[in-house]
């Protein structure tokens, strides 16, 4: 059940296009069109989107940059790559970037539509903010916002993704424990997406540089060796 969510896609090959914007919205979809990363800017500027399928290949740029967009715009979109370049290099800097799936050309519509459901139920699951950490939560030298996908260091607001948030919030709630990387990866990621311990460490890496006061002395989100990660102590506010 698609339950009319708002998709943004993001495709230049108009065939491939106007096909998938007829067979997605016969299935109550509703899909907003844009062939280029201007076009794209515009959309993103004018409506909110539950999902974006963001071809990585587009006559402006690519579908990197654009994704780095909106997360900053918009950082409760789920987003799905489309290529014809499935290396793995290119899904791990699509994961990286915060990328909920990404699924390689030709590809079936089937498959796709069942990747656009699992990723917008997984969005729903994440973005499910319990009781104790709704508000602002003190982590560090950031004001952590689960419930906007935001972070306020020195009166700057900055966008946090799905993935990063539900990262930040699994070490808030196991605060002065120990987490493995295993279950970070079991919390933030499906299994389809080809997740690594290199992927959760580069998320620790982004995460230290917010909240941090030094990055490179961590004291806030400390390393276990062998096991993962620990935050040290939050403060609700």
């Amino acid at each position: 059940m698609s339950g009319g969510a708002q998709l943004l896609l993001v495709e230049d090959e108009r065939n491939v296009a106007e096909t998938l914007v007829e067979r997605l919205g016969a299935e109550g979809f509703q899909v907003t069109r844009a062939d280029s990363i201007a076009s794209a800017r515009r959309a993103i500027g004018s409506a909110q989107f539950e999902l974006a399928l963001l071809d990585v290949g587009l006559p402006d740029g690519n579908g990197f940059e654009l994704a780095r967009l909106v997360r900053v715009r918009a950082p409760a979109t789920a987003i799905i790559f489309l290529t014809a370049h499935a290396a793995a290099e290119e899904r791990i800097r699509g994961l990286e970037l915060g990328a909920d799936d990404y699924i390689g050309k030709p590809f079936h519509f089937r498959e796709l539509l069942l990747r656009i459901q699992k990723c917008l139920k997984r969005a729903q699951e994440l973005t499910r903010v319990p009781g104790d950490m709704r508000g602002q939560v003190r982590i560090g030298r950031a004001l952590v916002d689960f419930e906007r996908f935001s972070a306020t260091v020195n009166g700057e607001s900055v966008a946090l993704t799905h993935k990063e948030c539900a990262v930040l919030r699994l070490l808030a709630e196991r605060v002065g424990k120990a987490v493995s990387r295993d279950e970070i990866l079991d919390r933030a990621w499906s299994t389809d997406e080809f997740p690594t311990s290199r992927t959760v460490d580069n998320f620790i890496v982004r995460l230290r540089k917010l909240i941090e006061v030094d990055a490179a002395d961590p004291r806030v989100i400390r390393s276990i060796r062998g096991v993962g990660y620990l935050l040290t102590e939050i403060n609700r506010e």
